[in-house]
């Protein structure tokens, strides 16, 4: 694939936005490194690093505070269409999500959001599988491995960028 143009579809709340301002760093079959900034002003959160894991459902982000340090490593989970024609990459987030703070506290946050996504029908019952599945396989592979191996790409990009 070549590098495509990035979209975010969200359902709660329903948009669909075009990454402008991401920038993808490196990109291999397995995944995709982008550099981003908030897209609305935020008082916790100013910019971070996202690698998307398409292959396996899931995006995990490091959300930086102003001063560059850590707020959380945040992933979520998502589905994707490539649309080879136009060149764009639609990654489809698909509500459930994972926290995972500098003290090693996990939080699995917005599951009333995927509910509430299935009762409106937003998503349909093999999406919610989907969600399911992929952040019961997210969270084995963090309570298995730790985060390390999935935070690598973003960690060995910053480390680069840094010599």
């Amino acid at each position: 694939m070549e590098i495509p143009i990035l979209y975010r579809k969200r359902f709660i709340p329903d948009e669909c936005l075009e990454l402008k301002e991401d920038v993808i760093l490196d990109q291999t079959d397995s995944f995709i490194v982008t550099k981003w900034s908030t897209i609305h002003q935020r008082c916790d959160l100013s910019h971070g690093y996202s690698c998307y894991y398409l292959d396996r459902g899931y995006k995990v982000s490091k959300f930086l505070k102003d001063d560059g340090s850590l707020l959380c490593w945040y992933c979520d989970i998502i589905t994707y269409d490539y649309n080879k024609a136009n060149n764009k990459l639609l990654v489809i987030d698909l509500l459930a999500d994972v926290k995972v703070y500098p003290n090693g506290l996990i939080k699995v946050v917005d599951l009333d959001e995927l509910s509430e996504a299935f009762e409106k029908r937003l998503i349909d019952e093999n999406l919610l599988k989907k969600s399911l599945l992929t952040l019961n396989r997210l969270l084995n592979e963090i309570y298995d491995h730790g985060i390390e191996s999935l935070i690598a790409p973003i960690e060995n990009i910053i480390a680069k960028n840094n010599q």
